[in-house]
């Protein structure tokens, strides 16, 4: 992806009609396949100043395929008034510096820490030892293993990277699920009884953090059941995932 910073100069008594034209030219934007986002923001110490970032998949794509395709016409001619105005307009790369602050806490704060996460896993391995279906899959299981997952999990969701630095990582995992032809009723029934063992424990309830928790969860169990398949071949290194809030942030009453 590159990134297009357009930096504007708009005197102030023609900033809302600005404002609109570019509201108007977002239309097509948003229905361009070459547009990943788009953000237009206005300078607090000086209003006058304004900068649109768009994200594009990739330079070419935006001034050949966006640039050639349907879509431009209607957005240059909503914002053709101000192109005398634009001071610059360039493509960024992205680096590897970037980050998040500390305003937002992690999943892994929110959860509890770590002692959150081995409550889950150990109540969650008492019910899997029970269950007629699942059940067989961990019948050998190592008795260290609810801890090993709970570190998986703490640092899926922002905590320590434990398991990357004790247990070997993405690759540990992956190695475990190799061959084990997972069906899809088992990758259910793992899904459901780790969300009962939630709830036993305690971790949060507010929506925010079940749906952020949910999705990581589903996102990767059935992930497992792909790599697990006769014949898969997966990739056998990445990093661990770093699973974050998505659409909602934690939810504040004062905000």
């Amino acid at each position: 992806m590159i990134v297009e910073y357009i930096r504007y100069r708009i005197d102030q008594q023609d900033a809302e009609a600005f404002e609109a034209a570019y509201e108007r030219a977002a239309v097509s934007l948003a229905a361009a396949p070459q547009c990943v986002d788009y953000e237009l923001s206005r300078c607090v110490d000086e209003p006058e100043s304004y900068i649109l970032r768009i994200t594009w998949t990739s330079a070419e794509d935006h001034l050949q395929g966006f640039r050639g395709g349907e879509h431009f016409g209607e957005f240059f001619s909503a914002i053709k008034p101000y192109v005398r105005q634009i001071e610059e307009m360039r493509h960024y790369e992205r680096t590897a510096v970037r980050g998040t602050g500390s305003s937002v806490p992690s999943l892994y704060d929110w959860a509890g820490g770590i002692e959150a996460f081995e409550r889950l896993t150990e109540t969650f391995y008492e019910q899997v030892l029970k269950d007629d279906l699942i059940g067989p899959l961990f019948a050998h299981m190592d008795p260290g293993h609810p801890k090993y997952v709970a570190m998986w999990l703490a640092e899926v969701f922002g905590g320590p990277s434990r398991y990357t630095d004790e247990r070997g990582g993405y690759h540990h995992m992956l190695v475990q699920h190799l061959g084990k032809a997972i069906s899809e009723p088992q990758r259910r029934r793992w899904v459901d009884l780790l969300m009962n063992a939630a709830d036993v424990v305690g971790l949060p309830a507010d929506p925010e953090f079940r749906a952020a928790f949910a999705s990581y969860i589903e996102w990767g169990t059935r992930l497992a059941f792909a790599n697990s398949q006769p014949g898969a071949r997966p990739p056998q290194q990445a990093p661990v995932p770093r699973w974050g809030w998505g659409v909602a942030p934690p939810y504040s009453p004062t905000s």
